[in-house]
């Protein structure tokens, strides 16, 4: 039910000069705001029940993730919430694999949320140490996703 009231805010939203609403359905806080690419609904206090059906939060998921050397490792989070994939399409090579040297504005996956791909660049030249996130998995807003270390 409350799926469907925000369906009503994210059109009332799109088709309004309005450019961000925050919402309270059953004590979590829901944050929806009206970019240049589409519309993102960010969870301001809590995660998205629908989206919560991994085992771990993130930070349960942040607290498991171990770095050797914290100055030149780091993760590589997500900016939203959606469907993480490694490839442009099922036949395709993954975009990066561990041990891929990446440049800065290299594709490391995509995340469809709303039926839009968004595509993840690398921010930094550096190495994927590790891929944290199964193909075709959901995740989370700020849920890592790589470990990238720096050169």
């Amino acid at each position: 039910m409350w799926q469907d009231k925000l369906k009503e805010i994210i059109y009332i939203l799109e088709h309004s000069d309005v450019n961000e609403i925050e919402v309270r359905f059953w004590g979590k806080t829901y944050r929806v705001v009206k970019s240049g690419i589409g519309t993102t609904v960010v969870p301001a206090e809590s995660v998205l029940p629908t989206v919560k059906s991994i085992s771990e939060t993130p930070e349960e998921l942040q607290e498991d993730i171990k770095i050797d050397d914290e100055q030149s490792a780091e993760k590589i989070n997500s900016p939203m919430p959606g469907t993480f994939f490694r490839a442009s399409s099922p036949e395709e090579d993954p975009f990066v694999n561990e041990g891929d040297q990446v440049v800065k504005g290299d594709t490391l996956c995509i995340i469809e949320a709303m039926k839009i791909m968004n595509e993840i660049e690398a921010e930094k030249n550096g190495t994927i140490e590790k891929v944290l996130v199964e193909n075709g998995s959901p995740v989370e807003y700020d849920q890592p996703l790589f470990v990238l270390r720096s050169e």
